[in-house]
């Protein structure tokens, strides 16, 4: 019987394959054990769902589930974006959030999403303790449910809408009358998703002249993946290009909790030099001070930002949940990750997309400057940064030595000194002249993710290719 096992960002499956009805009960039931061993549980738990095929069912049964345990249900009534479900968990100091998400993976795939009273990502001791609960459970007949009006009429299913209360902290954070000042034109696509209502609305509110996109929901999201990755979002860049009016695109992936920039021109804006605009924009425009985050696989760029303005870098593994840790505690301005997670002080300790896109409207707006114009500002003050990313699929033989390749640290790589190994999540090669490589082994399939990066193009090409080397030889 398949085992529920918990990644980064909760337990993932394919429908009706590993994902199915009786699997979700008995993991709900298991947060509900979970709960209530921590003495918690009376103050209920929000239930979410993103855009996905039965992604109401799924959580409808939960919330049936957690009634039948005597655990309250915040059901949420419509797909809803996942910081969006984060923050009505703070709002509401519930003692978490079940939120059925498979973020950008393709239209077959949903996910299960934990997140503990402090609206964050669950961390690894808590979901262990989900995963061993789940697991001595399956096969059995192990949970109780209320019928979905049996428990409205108990008082322990509530329907809710958390949108106003969301766009009213947004409007808190964001200076709306900023952005409709500057008299942009923005391209916004929510990629049939749970954006819809969400960003284009708080933007058209302030005044902006939107361009609107796949706005309605389709469980198939268009027949790709449902990520702002550069090769998802064609027709998207098409329009920016064909409309000399535009000044700027954004774009929010299946559930809006990572993001997608265009600049005026169409050209795409890599999230590694997003964070480093977007730290750069709020201590110079926004007085932020404090320390910024980021994941090990991110750009070392926000750390020249941070040395310019003398703030701290702390570096995480790769999960968002550890930056919001950070959040939580108040220990940072902001934190983010190359693959398009960001949050800011005094908002939800977990991926916003929808803030990300408006902080980016908002730094446009005030600067008055394209996003290349203000990349080319930044170079000038800290330097150039180039950064890639590659997958390397390993053989049998290559992966049962690949192990040993880190016992010892190299006295150099790619012609560079190494000057030190970072092995909070893989193992992280800084090297000098600022260029460091990072080797991550995934733990699902037999591939090693290798990140570079360095101040000139040629040095990251050998970097990559001395990579290459270095794990397949």
């Amino acid at each position: 019987m398949t085992q529920i096992k918990f990644g980064t960002s909760g337990w993932r499956g394919i429908l009706a394959e590993d994902f199915t009805f009786e699997h979700v009960k008995i993991v709900t039931q298991a947060i509900a054990d979970s709960l209530r061993s921590q003495g918690l549980g009376d103050s209920g738990v929000v239930v979410g769902y993103d855009a996905r095929f039965m992604g109401y069912r799924f959580a409808g049964e939960t919330a049936r589930v957690l009634a039948g345990a005597g655990i309250k249900a915040f059901l949420c009534d419509r797909d809803t974006p996942t910081p969006v479900i984060a923050h009505e968990i703070l709002r509401r100091k519930a003692d978490g959030g079940i939120n059925f998400t498979a973020s950008h993976n393709p239209y077959d795939y949903n996910g299960l999403k934990f997140s503990p009273a402090w609206g964050g990502p669950a961390l690894p001791e808590t979901t262990r303790d989900i995963e061993e609960r789940a697991n001595a459970m399956l096969g059995e007949f192990c949970y109780r449910e209320l019928p979905l009006e049996a428990g409205r009429n108990q008082g322990l299913i509530e329907d809710i809408d958390p949108c106003a209360e969301y766009c009213a902290t947004l409007r808190k954070i964001i200076d709306l009358p900023a952005i409709g000042r500057a008299g942009l034109r923005i391209a916004v696509n929510p990629m049939y998703g749970t954006g819809r209502g969400y960003l284009d609305k708080l933007l058209a509110e302030a005044g902006v002249d939107i361009v609107v996109v796949n706005d309605h929901a389709d469980p198939y999201f268009g027949g790709l993946p449902p990520e702002p990755a550069e090769a998802n979002i064609q027709d998207f860049i098409a329009l920016v290009k064909g409309d000399p009016k535009i000044s700027l695109g954004v774009a929010t992936d299946g559930d809006a909790d990572r993001y997608g920039i265009l600049d005026a021109d169409g050209s795409y804006i890599e999230p590694n030099y997003l964070l480093a605009l977007l730290a750069d924009y709020l201590v110079r425009y926004k007085g932020e001070q404090g320390a910024v985050a980021r994941s090990v696989a991110t750009s070392h760029f926000l750390d020249a930002v941070a040395r310019h303005h003398q703030l701290v870098v702390l570096e995480t593994p790769v999960g968002f949940k550890f930056i919001g840790e950070y959040i939580r505690d108040n220990r940072i301005a902001i934190g983010g990750e190359e693959s398009a997670g960001l949050t800011v002080r005094g908002h939800v300790p977990d991926k916003d997309g929808i803030l990300a896109c408006l902080l980016v409207a908002e730094m446009v707006a005030v600067t008055g400057k394209t996003l290349k114009e203000q990349l080319s500002d930044l170079y000038a003050r800290v330097g150039e940064f180039y950064t890639r990313r590659i997958n390397l699929r390993l053989t049998p033989e290559v992966a049962t030595a690949y192990a040993a390749k880190f016992d010892q640290q190299p006295q150099d790589f790619a012609g560079l000194k190494v000057l030190e190994t970072v092995t909070i999540d893989g193992n992280k090669f800084l090297l000098e002249n600022d260029a460091w490589v990072l080797f991550r082994k995934s733990g699902t399939e037999p591939v090693v993710r290798v990140y570079g990066e360095a101040r000139q193009p040629d040095t990251l090409e050998k970097i990559l290719r001395a990579a290459e080397q270095y794990v397949l030889a």
